[in-house]
């Protein structure tokens, strides 16, 4: 599908508080997701960038040493090879979010 509405997108459990729905083109991902409260990733980094927007909520993201807190229209880009990671609070939050397609290892 070439265009989402992202009031009405159904999305699916991805893992455990976390719903998504992706869609997968040849070189990039884009997916929407909708983050649980209180969950947390504490850090990875990846040989790629990655871009999003926050759509609702608030998240708290890090990449290397520089913390923000991101609300609704605040956006974060994220070089290859940087550490980053996120954390939720009280209420969901949801995002678009958008990254290279890596080959299969």
């Amino acid at each position: 599908m070439a265009f989402w509405n992202l009031g009405v997108l159904e999305l699916e459990e991805f893992r455990p508080g976390i719903m998504s729905k992706a869609e997968i083109g040849n070189n990039l991902i884009m997916a929407c997701m909708e983050i649980g409260p209180r969950k947390e990733d504490t850090g990875h980094k990846h040989p790629f960038d990655q871009c999003g927007i926050i759509i609702d909520g608030q998240l708290e993201m890090f990449i290397d040493e520089e913390h923000k807190l991101l609300s609704a229209n605040e956006s974060y880009f994220i070089p290859s090879g940087k550490q980053h990671g996120w954390k939720t609070f009280d209420e969901p939050v949801k995002i678009l979010d958008i990254s290279l397609k890596q080959p299969p290892k």
